[in-house]
């Protein structure tokens, strides 16, 4: 897994700090960190949509009151949004149906994420969730360790709900440095049996206060043994904060990456990274 190819594939107009994003049949649907809107982008056509999360919505929201969408997940025909958790106003989770994009619920994750940082002995100004996956059963939660303690996290949370009668599990993770700095989980997605997860370096000892951007990795785990087969940095400068799978044949898988810039302006660009297989 030592050879990769890293390019910019094209850029959108009128999305910024963009956090996560899902490829499905030549669309992207994409969240940012300052929004609260959903956005869904035709690449043929390159018309972009936008879909209501909250009331009131705007695109560049007050750090102090944004919901900090940093994390979306799906699994048949609904999508998960999730906020980071890392201020009293980011506990929200948004379910929407993908295919017309209303939302069918939204929950408020307060205790669930205060049993996770319980569970985990995590201070609640080192709480970050940055990615989530559902495969129907099981929920893969990553908390971002980018504050003090550097508490890279994968929750793996079972029950009926998130918001009571669930059962939780952690592992704990030590990614590799970049110039002297631990990188942290930013996203993760499920492919067969393995978690791919970006990672970045950020010159911060907080959740909340942005720092220099060092650098990303991508690394896999193994959902059996939890453990981590390979990592690799892929640049110096690009802070990665949403994966999605775009291809994959036997010998490469190429997914579409999103960088937030952690500015007011409106673009998006968005990356695609190629893996060898063998």
């Amino acid at each position: 897994m030592e050879k990769f190819k890293l390019e910019l594939l094209f850029q959108i107009i009128g999305i910024g700090s963009a956090s996560g994003l899902i490829y499905k049949d030549n669309i992207l649907l994409i969240i940012g960190d300052n929004s609260g809107y959903l956005y869904e982008y035709h690449i043929d056509s390159r018309e972009l949509n936008r879909h209501a999360l909250i009331e009131n919505p705007s695109q560049n929201i007050l750090k102090k009151d944004k919901p900090d969408f940093e994390a979306i997940a799906s699994f048949g025909e609904d999508l998960y949004i999730f906020g980071s958790g890392s201020t009293d106003k980011r506990n929200t989770m948004v379910q929407l149906n993908s295919l017309e994009k209303k939302i069918t619920t939204t929950h408020d994750l307060t205790e669930l994420y205060a049993v996770m940082q319980n569970f985990e002995k995590i201070r609640p100004e080192d709480f970050n969730l940055e990615g989530a996956i559902y495969e129907g059963k099981s929920w893969y939660l990553f908390n971002r360790g980018n504050g003090i303690s550097n508490k890279n996290v994968i929750f793996t949370i079972e029950g009926e709900n998130l918001n009571d009668q669930f059962a939780i599990l952690s592992n704990d993770y030590k990614l590799p440095k970049i110039k002297g700095v631990r990188s942290s989980f930013t996203d993760a997605i499920l492919v067969n049996e393995s978690i791919y997860f970006l990672a970045s370096a950020e010159d911060t000892k907080s959740t909340y206060e942005d720092g220099e951007v060092l650098g990303s990795i991508i690394g896999s785990i193994n959902t059996k043994t939890m453990k981590i087969n390979f990592t690799k940095k892929i640049s110096d400068i690009h802070k990665f904060e949403g994966l999605t799978l775009y291809s994959k044949s036997k010998e490469k898988i190429e997914f579409l990456l999103c960088e937030d810039k952690d500015t007011e302006t409106l673009e998006t660009d968005i990356y695609r990274l190629s893996l060898n297989l063998n």
